[in-house]
């Protein structure tokens, strides 16, 4: 409406003219529109559907899509808006409880730079177009295509989801099923297989007395966060008293950072720490279990006096950390990416089960993982060395289809790997994505897809807590916009044009309701009926036995490297895996962008974390930027000066430095992934992501680093004093 003059009589005077009639005549409308013409319709809200009270919320269960965690969730409802979340109680995996990106769901749900309808490549840009018009085009390309030119590249992912994956790959007789997470415990998981029959037993952090961790950060990032917490919880209010938590990391993690003894290492040296304690727990006839000669004979080569020069740790915090486990047993061991992220990862993540298993842990504090019956199911855990296979097949020109579905490669790859410049030989790219990120907009034609907030689905967690669950997933209310669809539905749209045996399926609700039905009475009773498959909805998780694994524990010894220092790139880089922004998928959501480190407190950018010593070696101090370059890149980033990392170590966190990805990620901070060198685990091909060299300059730039909270440091203000143990004891008695 332009401005309008009209005096306060006058505006008077024409509302007793009948009011909207007359004013109508000041707004900017065209004089052919009429009075009735240019009216609207108000409808209240009185008649709502019969479920719907207006004012109060309705409660629906579903299950939580922010990691692969398979958390189950109740999301609130009113009026036809889903509007808060929070977790299950009914789900074993969360037990009711959320982390801070589960919370953020709906934020990513309503965000601004959702992609709202299909696109496809017309000469250089992506231009819009309907669904049929997409779903023809990539029938028409793939049209007599089959074999091994088609790859699907996925994060991780299960369920039906995945059947539908596989089906799909099997219909074109292809097996390149890319499953890619940057943030992963491939390595660890292969050790446990091969070393205790399982790749995925259960950590009994509940059960345990003194928790020993290289690297893993269960409170963060590690396997399953929120039911890690949990146990961790009870961890620490054990019947028998306070657990005993210790950490050995290159940089304190949240983990970490609730530690009773933190331990840091050489980078790479973590293998040879973990054997130095075991001899010195078989050496005193601390073990639990008996033995053999050839593992002691092996184990002794790894005496104090080695091992300290080998990793940097005294001999009396080796010894500490022997007395601990050997007193407050059960005990149970893990390892995360920063001990198993090298070249010889593999080596280093057996030393650290040989912990356990001569811990008597295998069986006490490690069980043997729950898995659900139906194994079409069972979860695809997602890696690193998927991503280097489909690179190296890029680079050789093997692929002529390539989907994309939760995975954004073009951003996550090292950029040593080329991976963005051999896509451009695929003869098409198809991605299904809610956002505009890296690998979306290298694609020939996008398909927006429901947030998890709409959409059906079912998942099976990886990592199960004692009975095998698969979680349900139902849409909290219609589609925000009316151009995007489910994954399930337009994964069907596709076979129907490769296999005949879809076309019963309207949709994937009728899918998921037809597999419901035909799920075998062990698994699943009572299904078939609507009361059944109500009941399921309301719960939302589907409980059943599973089979569960037998462990069978096998000593050996691996030889491990040491740590050896370069004059051209003398420190190590870190990339930091943080709760929050994760590996980069949640670097779009503006809460989780505003939600500070929980070690640096920084918000809404990237920084550079060194030791003070190695600041001031450097010159620098909180603040400056300083350059980090690798035989493959650099990066630019703050200072940040911190007494909780090592002192030949600089991290940068990952999740930041997006060249897209919407207005709340694009061009914000650095990303440290890009500049890592092609290293590998020799056994497994798992991307070595804590093994690159760098050196770092200062870079003669400053700006006020944003974080929350204040000072770290009193001053020399003693507002906060400190007292011995034993004053504190004498006082209490007193």
């Amino acid at each position: 409406m332009k401005s309008v003059k009209v005096d306060r009589r006058s505006f008077l005077k024409m509302l007793g003219w009948g009011g909207a009639g007359t004013a109508l005549t000041g707004c900017d409308l065209p004089t052919t529109i009429t009075l009735e013409e240019g009216k609207e319709e108000v409808v209240s809200y009185l008649l709502p559907e019969e479920y719907v009270i207006p004012g109060i919320g309705v409660w629906y269960s579903s299950t939580c899509g922010q990691c692969s965690a398979g958390c189950g969730v109740h999301g609130r409802v009113r009026e036809g808006r889903a509007l808060k979340v929070e977790g299950n109680p009914d789900s074993p995996i969360n037990n009711g409880n959320t982390c801070m990106m589960g919370q953020a769901g709906v934020q990513a749900h309503y965000n601004p730079d959702r992609i709202t309808a299909p696109m496809m490549r017309k000469g250089n840009s992506l231009q819009q177009v309907s669904w049929e018009e997409a779903i023809a085009e990539i029938n028409k390309r793939t049209s007599g295509m089959s074999g091994d030119r088609f790859a699907f590249v996925t994060g991780a992912v299960s369920g039906h989801q995945s059947v539908l994956v596989s089906d799909y790959l099997k219909a074109v007789g292809s097996s390149n099923h890319v499953v890619h997470e940057p943030i992963n415990t491939a390595l660890w998981q292969q050790v446990c297989k091969d070393m205790l029959g399982d790749s995925m037993p259960r950590f009994r952090l509940d059960k345990a007395k003194v928790v020993l961790s290289f690297g893993a950060d269960f409170l963060g990032t590690w396997m399953s966060p929120v039911l890690m917490a949990g146990e961790y919880a009870k961890f620490r209010k054990g019947e028998n008293g306070r657990g005993v938590l210790i950490t050995v990391e290159p940089k304190m993690t949240l983990t970490g950072s609730n530690s009773d003894l933190w331990v840091t290492a050489n980078p790479g040296s973590e293998g040879a720490l973990a054997l130095g304690i075991a001899n010195f727990i078989v050496d005193r006839g601390w073990s639990k279990v008996d033995v053999p000669a050839d593992v002691k004979k092996a184990l002794a080569a790894y005496d104090l006096a080695k091992v300290e020069e080998i990793t940097g740790v005294e001999a009396s915090k080796i010894k500490r950390i022997a007395s601990l486990l050997s007193e407050h047993s059960p005990a149970l061991v893990l390892a995360g990416e920063s001990a198993t992220g090298h070249e010889n990862g593999y080596e280093s993540a057996s030393s650290i089960m040989l912990l356990n298993i001569i811990m008597g842990s295998v069986g006490e504090t490690i069980e043997g993982g729950v898995k659900f019956p139906e194994a079409s199911l069972q979860a695809r855990t997602g890696n690193t060395s998927d991503i280097r296979n489909f690179a190296k097949g890029l680079a050789a020109g093997r692929f002529d289809v390539a989907f994309f579905y939760n995975a954004n490669p073009v951003y996550s790859a090292p950029k040593s790997m080329n991976l963005t410049e051999n896509l451009d030989r695929v003869k098409l790219k198809v991605a299904f994505s809610m956002f505009p990120d890296e690998t979306t907009l290298k694609a020939d034609i996008v398909l927006p897809i429901h947030s998890y907030l709409e959409d059906w689905g079912t998942h099976v967690p990886a990592y199960q807590n004692g009975a095998a669950v698969l979680s349900f997933q139902q849409p909290l209310m219609e589609p925000l916009h009316k151009g995007t669809r489910g994954f399930g539905d337009v994964m069907l749209d596709l076979l129907k044009k490769r296999s005949s045996k879809y076309n019963e399926f309207a949709d994937y609700y009728a899918y998921l309701r037809t597999a419901a039905k035909n799920m075998p009475a062990t698994v699943a009773n009572g299904l078939g009926s609507d009361a059944g498959w109500n009941a399921l909805l309301q719960k939302g998780v589907l409980k059943t036995k599973g089979t569960q694994s037998k462990l069978v524990s096998s000593l050996k010894v691996s030889k491990v490297a040491g740590y050896k220092k370069q004059n051209d790139f003398p420190m190590t880089l870190a990339p930091s895996a943080r709760l929050g922004i994760w590996d980069g998928r949640h670097a779009n959501i503006p809460w989780l962008q505003e939600a500070p480190d929980q070690i640096s407190k920084v918000v809404w950018g990237s920084w550079a974390e060194m030791h003070p010593k190695t600041a001031a070696h450097l010159g620098v101090h909180n603040g400056d930027y300083v350059r980090v370059t690798s035989s493959t890149g650099s990066i630019e980033a703050q200072v940040y000066t911190h007494k909780g990392i090592h002192p030949d170590v600089v991290s940068v966190p990952m999740g930041q430095g997006h060249t897209d990805y919407g207005r709340y990620a694009k061009g914000r901070g650095v990303n440290p992934m890009s500049i890592l060198d092609l290293l590998a685990d020799k056994k497994t091909g798992e991307l070595a992501t804590h093994a690159t060299r760098v050196k770092v300059e200062k870079a003669n730039k400053h700006a006020v680093l944003v974080r929350m909270g204040g000072s770290e440091t009193q001053m020399g203000r003693s507002f906060v004093r400190t007292v011995s143990a034993d004053v504190l004891r004498r006082t209490e008695e007193g």
